[in-house]
């Protein structure tokens, strides 16, 4: 497996990692996500920038790492990923589109540093259930359901887990998930007459240190 730094170095972890995520934006106005490690420590942060249609990426202490946006005009509605803060006078380091125009339930995400390094994304963000798959067929990441183990409840589609594998960039894997969101968020989940991607989801007690995840 490739490994190594796409977005920022410091983030590339030797062990596999399980971050829980939560949509900030029910709480305050906007695009807003917070993630959390094993320890409850906040480990990212995002927030948009009004009507510009950027989405930035931030550590726990505000500092700016990645900015998304959408190309415009884009058939295949591709997302860029500039790093630090902002977009203007910046090349894009990777993109992100549908893999076709029809499958909504794969994407493909090409890295521009990296010329020969592509991953792909299958299943349903919007089920929070979806895989990152490298050039070799290898899955990096994947992104599941929380569950409440104490109460044995599988929690509301705001909040589930991120799990990296070693040598995988959090930060880009992030990236990903903000674009995700956007691309795929807002596609209906069939039997989700709730609306929030469970039957029995709970948004009330989230432990956010608890790991659940298949990658090992």
């Amino acid at each position: 497996m490739k490994c190594g730094a796409i977005v920022e170095e410091g983030y590339v972890r030797e062990e596999i990692t399980h971050l829980t995520v939560m949509k900030t934006s029910l709480f305050y106005a906007g695009d807003g996500f917070a993630a959390y490690d094993s320890n409850g420590e906040v480990v990212f942060r995002v927030d948009s920038y009004g009507d510009t249609g950027e989405l930035v990426l931030m550590d726990a202490s505000g500092r700016c790492i990645l900015t998304v946006r959408r190309k415009r005009p884009s058939l295949h509605q591709r997302w860029e990923g500039f790093v630090g803060e902002g977009t203007e006078g910046k090349k894009p380091i990777f993109s992100v589109r549908r893999s076709s125009i029809i499958g909504r339930s794969s994407m493909t995400v090409e890295v521009y540093n990296h010329p020969s390094e592509e991953y792909q994304i299958e299943g349903s963000f919007a089920c929070r259930n979806c895989t990152i798959f490298n050039a070799e067929k290898e899955a990096v990441a994947e992104i599941r359901r929380k569950v409440d183990a104490a109460n044995h409840v599988v929690l509301g589609k705001d909040v589930f887990v991120l799990s990296l594998k070693p040598g995988f960039d959090g930060a880009f894997a992030m990236g990903l998930v903000l674009v995700l969101d956007h691309i795929q968020g807002d596609d209906e989940v069939d039997g989700d007459e709730d609306g929030d991607g469970s039957e029995n989801g709970s948004r009330v007690g989230v432990d956010p240190t608890h790991e659940d995840s298949t990658l090992g």
